[in-house]
């Protein structure tokens, strides 16, 4: 869609048609598939300090049991390469960062919160499709994006209302779950290898009814959240 643009920080740096599912998923593996190397995923400043928190939105996925079995179907083979499994409960799709908290003051948080519930975004239906990769990821693509783009930018313009500093603009976003972090600098033909074989599982659809405001830390090679609120999103007459 017009709100997506080509950025060579992006994967994919070209964004495919945001609804057509081929050629989300064909765009996504042909990026992963070129990769010579991949880089460690927890290489990323600012996080060396581990009392950092971090203010984002999120989907998460507490009570789809489907993509926990699939997750744990791609997860399988992949164990062998020493990734980094994400656990049930840290599957998610970052869809914004807000803020580090040293910047946000509480008032203000609820105050974002309350104009993203104002917004009356409807629920909608997401297909996850197993799968590519990033330079320091496995992950599912997805499909359609323009639910998920449209969500983005409503979320940053109430970002920009409220004066929050916000995150990656809306046209560099390509969305994605995660289902494996890479921790170190290595070839990536044989992640790309592995991959492979579980490109055949059928796509999954995924119903998404809320949106998470969550402060988020690392521990150690993990993500962990405290969600401080659940927006309802509207269910369709």
């Amino acid at each position: 869609m017009d709100l997506l643009t080509a950025n060579a920080r992006s994967f994919p740096a070209d964004p495919p048609p945001a609804d057509n599912a081929h050629a989300i998923t064909r765009t996504d593996w042909q990026a992963f598939a070129a990769l010579t190397r991949m880089k460690d995923h927890w290489d990323r400043p600012g996080w060396e300090d581990p009392h950092r928190r971090v203010y984002y939105w999120m989907l998460t996925f507490d009570g789809h049991g489907d993509l926990l079995d699939l997750t744990r179907r791609c997860q399988r083979p992949l164990e062998p390469l020493g990734l980094d499994l994400i656990p049930a409960a840290g599957l998610h799709v970052t869809m914004l960062r807000i803020g580090d908290r040293r910047l946000v003051d509480r008032p203000v948080l609820r105050d974002l919160a309350a104009t993203v519930e104002g917004l009356g975004v409807r629920t909608f239906t997401l297909h996850a499709h197993p799968i590519a990769g990033s330079r320091g990821a496995i992950r599912y693509s997805l499909s359609p994006w323009t639910p998920l783009v449209r969500l983005h930018a409503a979320l940053t313009r109430a970002g920009r209302h409220h004066g929050v500093p916000g995150g990656a603009d809306t046209a560099s976003f390509r969305p994605h779950l995660g289902i494996a972090y890479n921790h170190a600098e290595r070839d990536a033909q044989p992640v790309i290898e592995a991959a492979s074989h579980l490109r055949q599982l059928p796509p999954l659809p995924l119903t998404v009814s809320t949106i998470d405001l969550v402060e988020l830390r690392r521990e150690g090679r993990r993500y962990r959240w405290d969600t401080i609120r659940t927006i309802p999103l509207v269910t369709a007459l």
